[in-house]
């Protein structure tokens, strides 16, 4: 399905179809960058095959990616080291990248290449629009959002990602059972993240004393939680299970 698709403009930063078609209050702002000359190339190789939009519509997850596997979605992955370290790391599950920097985009496409992973597919548009115009009800196992933009200051906390309705939509992309993975570094958005998720409605927290969870040995730590960690920054994992 996705092999007949013409790849967008690698120059073209904002992308040729709208990135969102969301109104409102957007919890991401698209930063100017230009791709590396070898991000570049791995775009125009490999956007065609592993790049999804949102004309495809709805999709079969087993169509995509053709087998019946775990399948994971990670909103946001930066610039996709983390995720392609996981996929190779578990060949036998399926993974769907969200991330809407091009940058992000072409070293993920990259890191797929020099890989060699069969098990990735991308989308470069909003992940709300994802969420709701792409994929079926019940057809996750896990969603990651690691790293969201904390909007530290108080009066953009309305802009965070990890909100009620947020996390309601994403529950009914989960299965019953699935998993709903957030790590943040800042120690506001965590407390915020806990209490969204404590009084989200089919929700459970997989940790029986009802705390923070630990780092699970399959997330990745990024360079960036290195630095954190040399410089004495906290790091914060909330797992919860969808209940019903």
């Amino acid at each position: 399905m996705t092999d007949q698709k013409e790849p967008q403009d690698p120059n073209d930063m904002a992308t040729p179809s709208p990135v969102t078609t969301r109104r409102g209050v957007r919890s991401f702002v698209l930063r100017q960058g230009r791709m590396t000359e070898g991000q570049k190339k791995a775009f125009e190789r490999s956007w065609p095959k592993y790049g999804l939009t949102r004309e495809d519509g709805m999709i079969d997850p087993r169509q995509v990616f053709g087998r019946d596997a775990m399948l994971n979605l990670e909103v946001g992955f930066g610039m996709g080291k983390s995720l392609a370290e996981m996929a190779e790391a578990a060949p036998e599950q399926d993974f769907i990248g969200v991330e809407v920097h091009q940058p992000g985009v072409g070293a993920l496409l990259k890191e797929i290449e020099d890989r060699g992973l069969e098990n990735v597919r991308i989308y470069s548009i909003d992940a709300n629009d994802v969420i709701d115009l792409c994929l079926p009800d019940a057809c996750l196992d896990r969603v990651m959002v690691f790293f969201p933009d904390p909007w530290h200051k108080k009066r953009h906390h309305k802009r965070r990602l990890v909100q009620h309705e947020f996390v309601q939509r994403v529950r009914h992309k989960l299965r019953v059972g699935g998993i709903l993975h957030l790590a943040t570094d800042w120690e506001n958005y965590a407390e915020h993240m806990m209490e969204v998720m404590n009084g989200s409605e089919g929700f459970a927290n997989t940790q029986e004393s009802g705390g923070y969870s630990p780092r699970p040995a399959d997330r990745p730590i990024t360079k960036f939680e290195k630095r954190g960690e040399n410089l004495g920054h906290g790091v914060w994992d909330l797992l919860f299970y969808r209940t019903n």
